[in-house]
């Protein structure tokens, strides 16, 4: 190291190269780890557990808002006059996936958008609020519910359940939507919890939602008509659906008492 350094009265000079090497070294290396009780905080924090605690926390508040504060009411009691056309249905719609979240229930935010913006307007902004909703709570149990809940999926038919909606997520959502028996909010967070992409449950969710949507929003459209043949239509797709689906109910649940 004697053609590195420059010695002047016992005292060593590092060279600029050496210098600028080992100020490349500690640059690349970034900076150091937390230790001791800031890196126990942090694992704590950031840990599935503590995210999934997060989560409860944060669907609690929301249902505690939506029985304090009673939104819905003002979704169907009527709409802020300021608010008109495209731009009071891109609002309701904003609003109808946030009461989602909160777990109002869809067909009484259904049923508003057809008295508030008629079938049509309000068919486009009721789909638009529930592909909003269901993302936003596929988002959070993705971020904040997955890791901690995977590993409690021990069960033979939540195994069965996970491995369907993983490999064949878009066909399995599909059939969840459509069938009138599976809960909106279940189904988002199962979808959240297996391995099921994003894409494909937005895509599913706004097909599998139409013909649902479509019969309480136009129910709601021509509720002021209940004798027309489109509310009792509408009536129809909405009772004889679940008739078939609590027909289907009873017949596995004998079958698995059966077993």
């Amino acid at each position: 190291m004697l053609d590195a350094t420059a010695r002047s009265g016992g005292t060593a000079t590092v060279s600029p190269r050496t210098a600028a090497t080992e100020l490349a070294v500690a640059t690349a290396a970034g900076p150091a780890a937390p230790t001791g009780f800031a890196a126990r905080v942090t694992r704590v924090l950031l840990s599935p557990w503590s995210r999934f605690s997060l989560l409860v926390a944060l669907l609690a508040s929301a249902a505690t808002a939506v029985l304090l504060f009673q939104p819905q009411q003002l979704l169907t009691n009527g709409w802020p006059p300021q608010l008109g056309g495209a731009a009071a249905a891109v609002a309701y719609a904003v609003a109808y996936g946030l009461c989602t979240v909160a777990f109002v229930p869809r067909p009484l935010l259904n049923l508003a958008a057809g008295a508030l913006f008629g079938s049509q307007l309000g068919l486009a902004s009721a789909l638009a609020g529930t592909v909003l909703g269901a993302g936003i709570a596929f988002c959070l149990g993705r971020m904040l519910g997955q890791e901690a809940l995977r590993p409690l999926l021990r069960g033979k038919w939540l195994k069965a359940a996970d491995g369907q909606l993983s490999r064949h997520g878009f066909r399995s959502m599909l059939a969840a939507r459509l069938f009138p028996g599976v809960p909106f909010a279940a189904a988002n967070y199962c979808a959240a919890v297996s391995r099921m992409g994003l894409l494909p449950f937005l895509l599913a969710t706004a097909l599998g939602s139409i013909p649902n949507t479509a019969a309480y929003v136009v129910a709601g459209a021509r509720a002021s008509a209940p004798t027309s043949p489109a509310f009792l239509i509408a009536l129809a797709c909405i009772a004889l659906p679940g008739l078939a689906g609590a027909v289907v109910a009873w017949r596995k649940r004998n079958r698995l008492r059966g077993r």
